[in-house]
């Protein structure tokens, strides 16, 4: 297999529809995702586990009729804001440890809120520190925090939120996730009730 290093973070991602308008695919990518959101909020009935095969089904869904990559691991190493995310090469161990250590420890049942977020805000961490898709991560994390509340009886998270005035903590608090310190997500998921 081979793997490359993504030239730019402001790149035009080669799609299905050629589009090359930033803004067009923006939106193209934000319908993708709301199709995803409604077809698994109406399957969380049926869900007993969230996998790693469930998210690589969610985030398929949502972008497959942009990207040939949708719903599989990335191929290239990436960087933002000369933050370097785990190598390409890697991917395939890290999301084994990550669904063993995340996804399938998650509780059945939660009693609080607080509960909840001690497990869904380290989980949500951890995914985007390792960054496992080409595009869509942030979005593929906040829909499966989401979908991971509503399941449990609890309401959808505040991503919004999330601003220019808070995004530094935010920034940080993935970046804590590379020294396994999850404790300034947990603060940070605290305001988004």
């Amino acid at each position: 297999m081979k793997y490359h290093t993504s030239k730019s973070e402001d790149e035009i991602l080669p799609n299905k529809l050629r589009l090359t308008d930033p803004k067009i695919i923006g939106e193209e990518e934000y319908k993708g995702f709301l199709r995803a959101e409604i077809r698994y909020e109406m399957q969380l009935n049926e869900l007993e586990i969230f996998s790693w095969s469930f998210i690589a089904k969610v985030h398929k869904a949502a972008l497959e009729h942009l990207y040939d990559f949708a719903g599989t691991l990335r191929q290239v190493n990436i960087s933002k804001g000369g933050f370097l995310f785990p190598a390409a090469k890697f991917l395939p161990d890290i999301i084994k440890e990550f669904e063993k250590d995340f996804l399938l420890s998650l509780p059945k049942r939660y009693d609080s809120y607080e509960n909840l977020i001690t497990h869904i805000a380290p989980l949500h961490a951890e995914f985007l520190f390792i960054h496992p898709f080409r595009e869509g991560n942030g979005r593929t994390a906040r829909l499966l925090a989401n979908l991971i509340a509503l399941k449990h009886g609890f309401r959808r998270f505040s991503f919004n939120k999330i601003t220019d005035k808070n995004m530094k903590a935010y920034i940080a608090a993935v970046q804590a996730a590379s020294h396994k310190k999850y404790e300034p997500m947990i603060a940070f998921f605290r305001n988004l009730e």
